[in-house]
């Protein structure tokens, strides 16, 4: 059996992660696993260096293959802001961050509210160059909330083929389109084949 770490510390993403590699050779870790007690700074301009910084980084702190993660929501008007800085875009959180973006966009028509939320998963193992996959959601950005479940910006993303925000439907319909769902797919693809 294979070992891997996941760089999280949330059991959530852990157990969506676990779902997806179902099947396969190997045994996950997370960082509170390992005792691992350092955060690796997320200084990187993109998503894909983001990914990448953590990926390398835990794998140093580790020694295992690391599976890493950088996500967030890209919204077309706003020239593709929050982006990397999607957690702490406005300075602020939760509802508060929700009314920012909303007050961003208060001027911007329906037609013109496109969004995505965008993954990328770094895979690093040692000897080997870090590799990439992405998956990206496309959406609208509502114009106000929607829905109680999911996180984040999820009651503002409105899927046109779902009819409704992901904050309401359900987790598991969620855990299958999202954004980081694709692109764990596509990294079961490369754990898959060694």
């Amino acid at each position: 059996m294979h070992e891997l770490l996941i760089a999280t510390r949330n059991p959530g993403k852990l157990r969506e992660f676990a779902a997806i590699f179902a099947g396969l050779d190997l045994r996950l870790h997370t960082l509170d696993d390992l005792g691992i007690q350092d955060e690796i700074e997320e200084s990187g301009t993109t998503f894909a260096a983001n990914a990448t910084l953590k990926a390398e980084g835990y794998m140093a702190l580790s020694g295992l293959p690391t599976l890493a993660d950088d996500s967030g929501l890209e919204v077309a008007a706003l020239g593709g802001a929050p982006g990397v800085y999607s957690a702490r875009y406005g300075g602020v959180t939760g509802a508060a961050q929700l009314q920012y973006l909303l007050d961003q966009m208060k001027e911007i028509p329906w037609h013109a509210r496109l969004a995505r939320f965008v993954c990328v998963i770094a895979l690093a193992r040692p000897g080997h160059a870090p590799q990439l996959v992405e998956g990206r959601l496309p959406g609208v950005i509502e114009f106000e909330p929607k829905g109680s479940g999911g996180f984040g910006y999820d009651p503002l993303f409105y899927l046109l083929d779902e009819h409704a925000t992901l904050a309401e439907i359900t987790a598991e319909r969620k855990n299958s389109i999202s954004h980081r769902a694709i692109a764990a797919r596509a990294a079961r693809a490369i754990l898959a084949h060694g």
